[in-house]
């Protein structure tokens, strides 16, 4: 298999051969379900419901890295948080299946299927239900550290994306040393944002908690506006998808949920934050990181991109990765980014915020 097409030999016959050899039925029923670092697909199950696979990019992970993953998930189903977690088959839930046509080895994990739909981070009540688990979520968090799972910082999401980048002939030739000065100044902003936070703590994140990875279903609020028992099947939001799951500063797992300018994302986050403070304290010298982890992100996902566009997925998805327009509007949004972290962060009250 080669390390390009990584997916070559994952063929429905493949694919259902693997859910078959750890003891389930398959009706016939595929459907993939959107997935570009890794293979999901929805399996009809004979007399049952549907189930999720997940196949894992050969190479991408280690066993113990993707063991920490599942070990941080289950203890956070322990403690009654909404998560979706992979199933516990003959006391394992990472699984491997070799294709005999392809010599192919696949790892895999199996998930309960879990419906949803994307959460309105605009509205009060839905931003404090989210913050008041996402601090549950980090009180967990924080009980130990990953041993192989990665950091989020500025060398891991900053300075290698841009240096692959560089050295790897992505770039438009005539925007090349554009863009390399923009991004350069960029990480000078991070840096001296991280500066002015100081040691904030690192904890184990969900990493990657978008709009995306939140699933919500409807339901009866209880007093706390929150539905059903967590971790039951009930209404309010599921989080999925822990693949990026690092240590981290909690601010990366919060300002994904903010959006619009400063103003609005102030009061938005004014709503996380009465409901992240039932739960946990939360640092306000961490304000200082939104900019900076936005910025990371940016430089971070365009080299993903990059990485990837050997598997022909990537093509396919992002037909505009390959054009000079990419590059310029990262460009833009790179000095939008310089700019915003030279501004002071939001001052923080309780009962508002201010620059």
């Amino acid at each position: 298999m080669s390390p390009a097409l990584p997916f070559a030999g994952l063929a429905p016959e493949c694919i259902l051969d693997a859910l078959e050899s750890v003891g389930f039925r398959c009706d016939g029923g595929l459907l993939a379900l959107n997935s570009y670092e890794n293979r999901v697909w929805q399996i009809g199950i004979e007399d049952s419901a549907p189930l999720i696979v997940k196949f894992y990019r050969p190479g991408r992970w280690s066993d113990a890295q993707i063991a920490e993953e599942h070990a941080f998930v289950a203890t956070m189903l322990e403690a009654e948080l909404p998560v979706v977690a992979p199933l516990v088959i003959h006391g394992q839930t990472l699984f491997t299946h070799a294709d005999p046509k392809t010599d192919s080895i696949f790892r895999f994990a199996v998930y309960p299927r879990q419906g949803g739909r994307a959460p309105e981070f605009c509205e009060p009540q839905v931003l404090q239900w989210m913050g008041r688990l996402m601090a549950r979520i980090h009180l967990v968090g924080e009980r130990e550290p990953f041993i192989h799972r990665e950091t989020l910082d500025m060398q891991s999401f900053g300075i290698e994306p841009r240096d692959w980048l560089l050295a790897n002939q992505t770039l438009p030739p005539e925007l090349k040393s554009v863009w390399q000065s923009v991004a350069d100044q960029a990480l000078d902003g991070v840096c001296h944002c991280f500066s002015r936070a100081g040691q904030v703590q690192q904890l184990r994140l969900h990493g990657d908690c978008h709009v995306g990875n939140v699933l919500w279903t409807p339901g009866e609020l209880d007093e706390q506006g929150e539905s059903g028992k967590s971790g039951s099947p009930q209404g309010g939001p599921h989080f999925v998808d822990f693949d990026d799951a690092r240590m981290g500063p909690a601010m990366q797992d919060l300002w994904m949920l903010l959006s619009g300018d400063a103003e609005d994302m102030g009061q938005q986050f004014r709503h996380v934050l009465t409901g992240y403070e039932m739960f946990r304290e939360f640092d306000d010298r961490e304000l200082h990181l939104i900019e900076a982890l936005r910025t990371l992100r940016l430089l971070h996902h365009s080299a993903w991109l990059a990485r990837r566009w050997d598997d022909p997925a990537f093509p396919a998805a992002f037909p505009w990765f390959a054009t000079n327009r990419y590059w310029e509007e990262r460009i833009l949004e790179l000095r939008e980014q310089i700019a915003r972290m030279q501004e002071p962060a939001l001052i923080m009250s309780r009962n508002g915020f201010k620059r």
